[in-house]
């Protein structure tokens, strides 16, 4: 199968590539080194594949690395800061059990901080409804994202 060539930016860094045309963004980003992107249900359904294209959480696992070209991707390890300070958050809260789900889920909380205005706890959760956790039943994320968010509203 022949490449296709892609020039997109993944986390700040210009990247030109040829790529196969079927190979998943998820593939693709692993093997530039972004680990934080996780292989989980491979069908769009669990939230830990996310990474933000443009700003906007796209799930990476049924998405083409084609579909990248002219695009800025970020992953976790280009938000590492902010990443660590959500991450905090949640293990203050108790929200941290075994961290599978967290990376996607600190992907989606990020774009939903800069998307959504003071949201309810209901748009909180619809917001975030794609990302599967097994270990905590939700109720402490929700509480670690609140006070998250409510520590941004008053930076601004």
């Amino acid at each position: 199968m022949s490449k296709v060539l892609i020039s997109f930016t993944l986390n700040g860094k210009k990247i030109e590539d040829a790529v196969s045309p079927d190979q998943p963004l998820l593939d693709y980003v692993r093997e530039k080194g972004c680990k934080s992107v996780k292989r989980g249900c491979e069908t769009s359904n669990c939230g830990l594949c996310t990474v933000l294209m443009d700003g906007k959480p796209v799930l990476s696992c049924t998405m083409l690395a084609v579909r990248a070209d002219g695009h800025d991707i970020i992953t976790l390890e280009g938000k590492q800061q902010e990443a660590e300070e959500i991450g905090s958050y949640l293990a203050k809260e108790g929200a941290e059990q075994c961290g599978f789900c967290s990376p996607g889920l600190i992907m989606n909380i990020i774009a939903m901080k800069d998307e959504l205005t003071n949201p309810s706890e209901d748009e909180i959760r619809e917001y975030l409804s794609g990302n599967l956790c097994r270990c905590t039943g939700y109720v402490s994320q929700l509480r670690a994202i609140k006070a998250y968010l409510a520590s941004k509203e008053d930076c601004q």
